[in-house]
């Protein structure tokens, strides 16, 4: 357990990291799609309410867009702190599949408490259940010693 926590926890972050590589790969991915999608939240006219998360902005639209901007806001800094790890720290890509997970089960938990109207699914509401399980099994494996980590880094 002492083991999984420094490897979660390191003392220092650092551009050594020694998992498995795929878990770096994907994780490199799933940052250039936070960014894209945070872009799209803090630019759109909308703020992706109505475009993209089906929102029915006919009452209260500037507050809704006004939220949707802070959101896009908050996942472009979310984003760049996943960039930084992805390129400059990756002993923390542990740490950062375990913030991944936390933050998608609380949107679908807050989704499901504070049940939205949409006139059609939005795309995230999909994604969560392909984010999860993919979260889940690159946090296993990231935090796995790969064999050819030690001749070949990232």
């Amino acid at each position: 357990m002492k083991d999984i926590l420094g490897k979660i926890f390191p003392k220092a972050a650092s551009n050594d990291y020694k998992g498995m590589k795929i878990p770096c790969w994907i994780f490199v991915l799933l940052s250039l799609i936070s960014f894209i999608r945070s872009c799209i939240h803090l630019f759109a006219s909308d703020g992706g309410a109505g475009s993209i998360a089906s929102l029915d902005l006919s009452s209260g639209m500037e507050n809704i867009i006004f939220a949707f901007g802070l959101w896009g806001l908050s996942q472009v800094l979310y984003a760049i702190i996943q960039l930084l790890v992805a390129f400059r720290y990756k002993n923390l890509i542990p740490l950062m599949y375990i913030l991944l997970l936390l933050e998608t089960l609380g949107r679908m938990y807050i989704g499901s408490v504070k049940t939205p109207i949409y006139s059609h699914t939005p795309p995230g509401a999909i994604a969560n259940y392909v984010i999860l399980p993919l979260a889940i099994v690159m946090l296993i494996m990231s935090l796995n010693h790969s064999k050819n980590n030690e001749a070949d880094h990232i």
